[in-house]
């Protein structure tokens, strides 16, 4: 891509698979979290939709902060996961956890609004004909909710992929190794003669968000309408 520089476009390309890693490892949990809290009733049910959201509230910082003492080196789980010969502290891997738990409030959201906007009576009828309740989810749940789904999936992208506090405080800005979009726009500003290339990079995030916003609200409006002539 002549448009860009190398080192701008490494920071792009980090970002795609910092980004991609982030929002398909959060998937199956996102999905789980929000049925349980649109159908489920279980003790702690508030505690683990504020737990769920707290990433929303917090500065950044802070949950970049939290996860260097989990994560690190020398953290609870950290160092069990360095023994293990896995390292996420100052690793790209270690920018996709703090993005998938960035984005995790948003993709938990559109799911739980899609399941929630789905008729209990339509999963209570296919029950009362025999079927066990993962049948009645993958054959008439997921098909319902699948655009919430994918709406879910599309914001938690994109905010992987401007994610810049907790980031940076996980796994600091070393440029090919964690250096992403965001921290890049950062880095550029910081320099002389900088301002272009953070441009670049600038007008690439705003088209990113903007499609996945875009994006995002006509899969919502798909899935009103398929809910509503169901």
């Amino acid at each position: 891509m002549e448009w860009l520089s190398i080192e701008e476009w490494n920071a792009v390309a980090l970002s795609l698979r910092v980004s991609l890693w982030a929002t398909f490892a959060a998937l199956p949990l996102g999905l789980l979290t929000a049925y349980a809290l649109a159908r489920w009733e279980f003790p702690g049910r508030q505690i683990l939709n504020g737990l769920v959201h707290l990433p929303l509230i917090l500065p950044p910082v802070v949950t970049g902060y939290l996860l260097l003492l989990t994560f690190g080196i020398r953290g609870p789980v950290g160092s069990l996961l360095h023994e293990m010969g896995i390292t996420l502290a100052f690793r790209w891997t270690g920018a996709a956890l703090a993005a998938a738990i960035m984005g995790f409030p948003l993709m938990v959201r559109a799911m739980r609004l899609s399941i929630e906007a789905v008729d209990p009576k339509l999963e209570q009828a296919a029950a009362t004909l025999g079927a066990s309740r993962f049948w009645v989810f993958v054959t008439i749940t997921l098909p319902l909710i699948l655009p919430g789904i994918l709406a879910g999936s599309i914001l938690a992208f994109a905010k992987a992929m401007g994610e810049f506090g907790a980031t940076i405080t996980f796994v600091s800005n070393i440029p090919g190794q964690t250096q992403t979009l965001p921290s890049a726009i950062y880095a550029f500003l910081q320099v002389p003669g900088g301002e272009s290339s953070a441009l670049r990079l600038v007008i690439i995030s705003v088209i990113v968000a903007m499609g996945a916003l875009v994006l995002s609200e006509i899969l919502a409006r798909r899935m009103a309408k398929r809910v509503g002539q169901g």
